[in-house]
Parts: C-alpha cells; structure tokens; sequence
C-alpha cells in the first residue's frame, strides 16, 4: 500500500530506531519480520528479543540491547505501544537519545493517542518511521494486490485482481496469503481464469457465480448452481449475501443515474463502478428496488425467520431473475 507518512514499509532500512505506525495488522506484521530478516541478513548471528509495551519491566530495553557475551548484534522488536506502561515511556525516550549504534530498535504502535510524546520525540530526532494505513475499502483492497504483484516484478490482469478481492476480500491476511500464492504458482501473466481455477472454493457456484446468473435474469442456471452448491454443503447464507453484494453496486450507480458515481468513492473499485454502470442500464429502478426487497427477505429467512432456507434460497433467486427480466 501506498504510505501515508514517512517511508513506505517496504523500504524501511536497518537503523538504530525504527517507528512503525501500524493501521493495518497484516502489513504491520510484515513491516516488523521483515526488519528482523535484514537485520539477520547482515549478520546470522544478530540476536532478536521481542518486548511487550504494555507488560514491560524497568530495565527491560537496556538489558536487550547491551552488549553480549560474543559482541553480536541486537534487535528489539518492541510492540502494544498503544497501551505501553509509564516504565516503557521513560525507558524509551532515554534510549533513542542515545541509541546503541550496533542495535536495532523497532517500535510498533498500532493507533491511539497513547504514546504520542515518544512518538514525537522519535519523528524531531529524525528516526526512520512509516505509516501504513487500514485496508478497508474494494479500491484500497485492489491497491494492496497491485502492490504485491508489483513487489514480485509481476503482471496480474484487472479482472484476475478484482476476482481476487471478490474471493479473500473480507481478510487481508487471507487477500495476501491468495496473492502469494498465485504468484508462485502461475507462470506469466496471472488472469481471472488463473484466480477461478485457484480458488473455486471461494469464488465458487455457491456466491458469485450464483448471483451473476440471477442478476442476469437466468433463474434456471441460478437455481441449478445454487442446488448444486447446496448439495456440496455450502451454506444458505453465503449465498444471500453474494446476491447483496452483486446488487448493491447496481443501486449505487441507479441513485446516481444522470450523474457518474465519484472517482474517488471508496465503496466501489473502478473495475466494479464500469460493471456496474453497464449491467445498471439493464435494469430500472423499479427492478432493482424489488429485488432489494427479495434479498432482504431472503437474508431474514436464512438466518432464521424461515423453516426452509433452501427454499427461501430458490424463490430469492427466482425473484431476482424476474426483476431483470421485467
């Protein structure tokens, strides 16, 4: 992801003090393992000593970064500085005025205002530091995959990353763990077919292909698709709720109808506003407001309100393909 303060986290350096501000986890884990790697890179022997803010003992820091027995190299890899104790703060703000030059300390704050005065005291000392912000929304998402591919020196089609997003976007540890994958195991040129093949299991009959097919207005293969998921053991829910996403966009861009939706907007990815512009058209606003409302129902029923959800499922579906269809 792009940084929002200070350098990005992938181009951290080894350095006496290093901050990490930390709004998305995953890449907070990454930014700190990969520290410690070049660290032990340079030096085999580099001993590594993790620190808990929040539950630290007075000394602590000076005891892991003194000198050793052999003369290695040190990292500290402190985190929790969100909750760091008073013992913490003291102890810090008297190392980064004079930190061991032969040490690395790594300080991870994963938001908050607590902390703030050591965190201004490590940016006016001029520490190296990087922000790394949350990934919430299908753009950022989308950005977070581009980056990856473009750290592998790699290709991945529009489609293939959107497909992506669609299946593992709900986790960013899992959307990064799929996107690692597919590099070291698709040769070229990575596209949606490739990400299909990969990870049926999650873009599989019983969401989005489902939906595509009854937002199509094709409630015969819709509801094949969804016996065969249901047969397979995929659940009820999950289905509704591809339908919800699938139509949800389409509502979007038909508020908006006479006027294009913001470049900017974070709810949607360019790839998802340019579908979703073009399979609006086919639709009216009546149209889409029932099928809202079956989609509603049908979320009520399989989470309860019915005795059959699997019937619910089907009449969902073909409520959804009549809409279309008009």
């Amino acid at each position: 992801m792009a940084k929002k303060g200070g350098l990005p986290w992938d181009r951290l350096n080894v350095a006496p003090v290093v901050l990490i501000l930390v709004g998305e986890p995953v890449l907070g884990d990454r930014a700190v393992s990969r520290l410690v790697e070049l660290a032990i890179a340079r030096d085999p022997a580099t001993s590594v000593t993790r620190i808990d803010a929040e539950q630290y003992a007075v000394g602590q820091l000076s005891a892991a970064v003194g000198p050793s027995l052999f003369g290695e190299p040190s990292v500290v890899a402190a985190s929790n500085l969100q909750k760091m104790n008073d013992s913490f703060l003291t102890d810090a703000l008297s190392y980064i005025s004079a930190p061991d030059p032969d040490a690395m300390l790594i300080l991870r704050h994963d938001g908050g205002t607590r902390g703030k005065r050591l965190l201004d005291a490590v940016r006016a000392a001029g520490f190296q530091s990087s922000e790394i912000p949350a990934v919430k929304y299908p753009n950022e998402k989308i950005a977070l995959v581009r980056d990856e591919v473009a750290r592998a020196r790699r290709r991945m089609t529009a489609e293939a990353v959107e497909a992506l997003v669609d299946a593992h976007g709900n986790d960013v540890g899992e959307l990064v763990a799929a996107t690692a994958q597919l590099l070291s195991d698709v040769e070229g040129t990575i596209d949606e077919a490739a990400v299909r093949t990969y990870y049926a299991g999650r873009i599989q009959a019983s969401g989005f292909d489902i939906a595509d097919a009854a937002v199509a207005g094709n409630g015969g293969k819709a509801v094949a698709l969804a016996r065969h998921a249901l047969a397979s053991g995929v659940a009820p829910v999950p289905i509704v709720a591809a339908l919800a996403y699938k139509l949800r966009p389409l509502a979007l861009v038909a508020a908006r109808r006479g006027a294009s939706a913001r470049p900017g907007d974070p709810t949607m990815s360019p790839v998802q506003r340019r579908n979703a512009e073009r399979i609006a058209g086919q639709w009216t606003n009546e149209a889409l407001a029932a099928a809202i409302l079956a989609v509603a129902q049908a979320d009520a029923e399989v989470k309860g309100a019915s005795r059959d959800p699997e019937f619910a499922i089907e009449r969902v579906i073909l409520r959804v393909a009549a809409a279309k269809r008009g």
